[in-house]
């Protein structure tokens, strides 16, 4: 099973870029973040014609979170802990695995800025809802991924330049500390446990040359539980996706579980 995460930076902007990935890259699951569009605006019919159902949480202009899968899908908006929020960030879904399920959620965690405002406190308070929620499903002792956009640069290695990042919310000390917490509880972060090498990077801004000069830095990540941890076969960011005409600032990251 291929399971990928992308931040899109608006679905309806980027609806070719979207379908051309699923037609080469054919994931058996694919995790979207950023829709930026109301669910009525999601191009359902275009995605269905690929071989996809599609299961949406959306927002008018911002946030957005959506699943896709080759197989039928059962989902849950929105993240536990919280009734009260009404930002579109979290969605789940349990598609059928081999002869059993696998549970995946797309994320679009917070980005935090600036560290001084509600923002960050927001950012840090989500952070802390999906750490008791991971704990929670593990108890259940499932094989399920945690698969999105989280806005943070685990260590130094994952950007091109630390220090151009101190201060900044997505980077901070506070911020690490909390992304270290959920792989404390014993999840595996999918590309490291498959590569040591420098420089892979899943973001790169628009402004500066930062494509081009390989300015990156890695914040799309796939948690896996350890069952799904059992069961990689290898892990891949799609960088060459960046290099497309009016391309998402983010690539696809995808995993095979077996």
């Amino acid at each position: 099973m291929i399971v990928a995460t992308w931040n899109v930076n608006s679905v309806r902007q980027r609806t070719e870029h979207l379908l051309r990935y699923l037609r080469e890259a054919r994931p058996d699951v694919l995790c979207l973040q950023e829709l930026k569009c109301v669910a009525e605006a999601f191009p359902y019919a275009e995605v269905e014609a690929e071989g996809y159902n599609a299961a949406v949480h959306a927002q008018k202009g911002f946030n957005g979170v959506a699943i896709l899968s080759k197989a039928p899908i059962e989902a849950a908006p929105g993240l536990p802990g919280d009734p009260n929020d009404e930002q579109a960030r979290y969605i789940e879904a349990v598609i059928p695995y081999g002869d059993g399920i696998v549970r995946v959620a797309s994320i679009y965690l917070p980005n935090g800025n600036p560290p001084q405002t509600e923002k960050y406190a927001y950012k840090l308070a989500f952070m802390e809802r999906l750490i008791a929620h991971a704990k929670s499903l593990l108890a259940q002792e499932e094989v399920f991924v945690l698969a999105g956009d989280y806005n943070v640069i685990p260590e130094p290695r994952d950007c091109y330049d630390p220090a151009a990042w101190e201060g900044d919310a997505l980077f901070l000390p506070q911020t690490r500390a909390r992304y270290r917490c959920l792989l404390n509880l014993g999840l595996t972060d999918a590309l490291r446990a498959t590569s040591d090498e420098p420089a892979l990077y899943s973001f790169w801004d628009y402004q500066a040359g930062a494509w081009q000069r390989n300015k990156g830095i890695r914040i799309d990540h796939l948690l896996l539980s350890p069952r799904a941890a059992d069961r990689l076969a290898g892990a891949v960011i799609d960088r060459e996706r960046r290099g497309e005409d009016k391309p998402s600032d983010h690539v696809p990251v995808q995993i095979e579980l077996m």
